[in-house]
């Protein structure tokens, strides 16, 4: 009489916080790392904003006023009103820069191996957000900065700091989403510079980092102003320009916080085998 074997339990063990923890410590890690090696990434990403800075800022400083409307008290010059949208260039552009990263990732190989961690995928695509975002709050601190350096000053310090890192840290996550959810759609590198003509520049553009809704409404770009009033890059920026001098910024936060929610929640889904768009995970890493 034979015995049958014992049987074998390979059910995956449960997850610990300790394992999510260090899956977010590694990829948060690798990001800062890879960062560190890139040495011209920082000078590339803070060129932008500071030669609008330093050039087209400091040639309308004084033609180019803002009236006293909220979140202001007095007349500013333009240079301080185009700050925090300078800061959200540097967000938005590292955000995208991200973007490339997952797909150059994924071309790779690496973004599959990732993907088929025995971890949850939310978290793995959290984990690279959390990346992003710091490493976007890192460089929108150095240009804060060669701000100061340049004579632009913004009262960034004060009891509304922790409303200031909430609003860029807020901004960071939303526009690391995006970049997220642009990877999922972005199938080859050659294909990153012509999406990122039509998502980058429209989003900047149509927004309130260079010019104040009203003044928008009151030339008579009527379009161009509903296109910034729906525009969640415009929200992000307010949202920090009002958090600089301790006003309330409305609905601002409920839209960006949103935005990234969604944007976050159908990226995951985007790189789900099983749903949407999972073919793309395939892309790089053997058959």
């Amino acid at each position: 009489m034979t015995e049958n074997p014992p049987r074998v339990d390979i059910r995956q063990p449960p997850l610990r916080a300790g394992h999510l923890l260090l899956a977010l410590r590694a990829v948060v890690a690798r990001e800062l790392l890879k960062f560190s090696r890139q040495q011209g990434r920082l000078v590339a990403a803070l060129v932008r904003p500071v030669l609008w800075l330093a050039v087209f800022a400091a040639g309308f400083r004084n033609v180019f006023g803002v009236a006293i409307v909220e979140p202001y008290d007095s007349y500013i010059p333009y240079d301080v009103y185009i700050a925090p949208g300078l800061v959200g260039m540097v967000l938005l552009f590292n955000g995208m820069q991200s973007s490339l990263g997952m797909v150059y990732d994924r071309e790779m190989g690496m973004m599959r191996l990732l993907l088929t961690a025995p971890l949850p995928r939310p978290w793995l695509l959290f984990s690279k957000l959390v990346a992003t975002a710091l490493l976007s709050l890192l460089q929108a601190v150095v240009f804060v900065a060669v701000a100061l350096l340049l004579g632009t000053e913004l009262p960034w310090w004060g009891p509304q700091l922790p409303a200031v890192l909430l609003a860029a840290a807020s901004a960071a996550v939303m526009l690391g989403a995006l970049g997220l959810l642009l990877s999922v759609y972005i199938k080859q590198l050659e294909n990153f510079a012509g999406t990122m003509n039509f998502v980058i520049f429209p989003m900047y553009f149509l927004s309130t980092a260079l010019y104040p809704l009203w003044k928008l409404e009151e030339s008579g770009a009527r379009w161009i102003y509903e296109a910034a009033r729906f525009n969640p890059f415009t929200h992000a920026v307010e949202w920090m320009r009002f958090a600089l001098y301790g006003k309330d910024p409305g609905w601002a936060p409920w839209i960006v916080l949103g935005c990234a929610a969604v944007f976050f929640i159908v990226a995951c889904a985007g790189y789900d085998p099983q749903r949407g768009f999972g073919g793309l995970t395939k892309r790089g890493g053997g058959p």
